[in-house]
């Protein structure tokens, strides 16, 4: 499916690409994708940055309950790779903080100065 959306590759649409959407679709659509919290412990953040945007993954007991992700700002481009990790946890903690205010939470990064 990947190759669908690269440059100077002509898009045909066949039967494996059909089956491939249709596998994918039904993965989305079923239950162990997303789940709904249950009470306000054992909150799990996994945060990330690059130099093209950030994301964060909200679990709780094993189960996803939350996807975030946007693009980088034009300024935020000139970040460092310690400003954007930083920045990416920052994000994660304001928009989910109807969720993490008042509790303890736990968040992990793959930047090590961070840790």
């Amino acid at each position: 499916m990947t190759k669908l959306t690269q440059r100077k590759v002509k898009f045909e649409w066949g039967d494996k690409q059909e089956a491939v959407f249709q596998l994918l679709k039904q993965k989305l659509c079923r239950a162990p994708i997303l789940a709904l919290p249950e009470g306000s412990e054992d909150f799990i953040v996994y945060c990330d940055a690059s130099n093209k945007g950030l994301g964060a993954v909200l679990m709780q007991r094993e189960k996803v309950i939350l996807y975030a992700s946007r693009q980088l700002k034009i300024h935020e481009k000139n970040y460092t790779t310690h400003d954007l990790e930083l920045r990416a946890e920052v994000f994660t903690l304001k928009t989910w903080r109807h969720y993490l205010y008042g509790t303890k939470c736990t968040v992990f990064t793959d930047h090590k100065s961070l840790q």
